[in-house]
């Protein structure tokens, strides 16, 4: 599932910021985005990480700028001053005017114009920075809880709303065999005389057809399904097994609409099926 969580701090001589963002994914996918002074402690950071999200594909940004005062002391002037030379000297040679407002920012992007740290040599200020990325991280959580609630209460509504629907069929099933019965004898009389037919064999022959599309096992099953599935989906780690059970919900779904031969039951076994096909789409935010 999506999740969000972003802090701000400001140390003795920068202020950081840290960002983690997600996307649903079905593996841990981690990419990190550090400056070149917090390289050699991405290991430290991914574990931390491991330690809230299992999954996902997630993205951390971790940038800094450095006070005025201290900004102003980190820049190579030596190396400025170089940069600005030789593209003088393209423009003499090109044309290009070198008096652009944008040339300084062009310059202050090229690499070794800043006098940066290879590592964070300061134990108060690393102790402070994993310290403000555990807070990030807590918000990330928080973001994902938050969703991943909202998610369930949804799945859960659709749920029931299967439920529902189930309850609905049963006004339809007396009128659905009548209607079954009357056909099958109208097509009989149609095609055979009354006179050659067997009334024992045809009352067992159409008891038999009826057997075959009674719907209760389906309702019985389906009910069932629906109540684990709720069950299961509260659980700490559900894991996959609502997956498992959408696909024994959808199995007894079409069977129910395959059996139904009657229009009323096929409109609410297509309810359900539609209702069925979020939950689907809602499981796969959530695994």
């Amino acid at each position: 599932m999506t999740g969000f969580g972003k802090v701000e701090c400001t140390l003795a001589d920068k202020t950081i910021s840290i960002a983690i963002r997600s996307i649903n994914s079905k593996q841990f996918d981690a990419v990190f985005r550090l400056p070149f002074a917090y390289r050699n402690y991405e290991s430290d950071f991914r574990n931390e990480l491991i330690k809230v999200a299992q999954r996902g594909k997630i993205d951390v940004s971790i940038t800094y700028t450095m006070n005025a005062e201290n900004a102003a002391s980190n820049i190579n002037s030596d190396v400025v001053i170089a940069y600005f030379n030789q593209l003088q000297q393209i423009a003499d040679k090109t044309g290009i005017d070198v008096d652009s407002p944008n040339i300084l920012q062009a310059i202050l992007s090229l690499p070794g114009v800043f006098n940066i740290d290879e590592n964070v040599e300061n134990e108060e200020e690393k102790k402070a920075i994993f310290a403000y990325f555990s807070d990030a991280l807590n918000k990330f959580n928080t973001y994902r809880e938050q969703e991943g609630a909202a998610l369930i209460a949804d799945i859960l509504n659709r749920v029931e709303n299967i439920k529902n629907l189930l309850l609905q069929v049963e006004p339809f099933e007396k009128e659905r065999i009548n209607q079954i019965k009357i056909r099958i004898e109208n097509l009989i009389n149609e095609f055979i005389p009354d006179a050659q037919i067997d009334k024992n064999r045809f009352e067992q022959e159409l008891i038999y057809y009826l057997e075959k599309l009674d719907v209760t096992e389906e309702k019985v099953r389906l009910k069932q399904h629906c109540e684990y599935f709720c069950a299961t989906a509260k659980e700490e780690n559900p894991g996959r097994k609502i997956t498992f059970i959408c696909q024994e919900m959808g199995r007894e779904i079409n069977t129910l609409g395959s059996k139904a031969n009657e229009v009323n039951i096929q409109r609410i076994v297509v309810q359900m099926k539609d209702e069925l096909e979020k939950i689907k789409e809602q499981v796969l935010n959530i695994l």
